[in-house]
């Protein structure tokens, strides 16, 4: 991302995640295999957020992890990288989070994000 925005000139970073997300399902299961187990932790905060939103049906719940995480990851990107924290700051780029509905085909996006 960081050779795409500073080098390549990509003005804009879409963290897209999806309805009925087969991995956030396994995370929310706790899930446990091989190298899949260190990604499906990475998930973990976003479950944890969701838990805080009082009871849920399982599907509702897993839609708001996958939410979640989607904000999680950006500040993810934010925090691990200076170099793309500054060309936000600095309104050279914008991050923005969406959720793709696998149902309708339609794009949800959050507020773009560039202070």
């Amino acid at each position: 991302m960081e050779f795409a925005c500073k080098i390549a000139d990509a003005r804009l970073i879409v963290v897209l995640g999806h309805s009925g997300c087969s991995a956030v399902q396994g995370a929310v299961d706790g899930v446990e295999l091989g190298r899949l187990t260190g990604l499906l932790q990475k998930i973990r905060p976003a479950i944890e957020l969701a838990q805080q939103s009082g009871e849920l049906a399982r599907d509702e719940f897993v839609q708001r992890v996958a939410e979640n995480n989607v904000d999680h990851v950006v500040r993810e990107i934010r925090a691990r990288s200076e170099v793309l924290d500054t060309m936000i700051t600095e309104r050279q780029i914008g991050i923005v989070g969406a959720m793709y509905s696998v149902q309708s085909g339609g794009i949800h996006f959050q507020d773009l994000f560039c202070e």
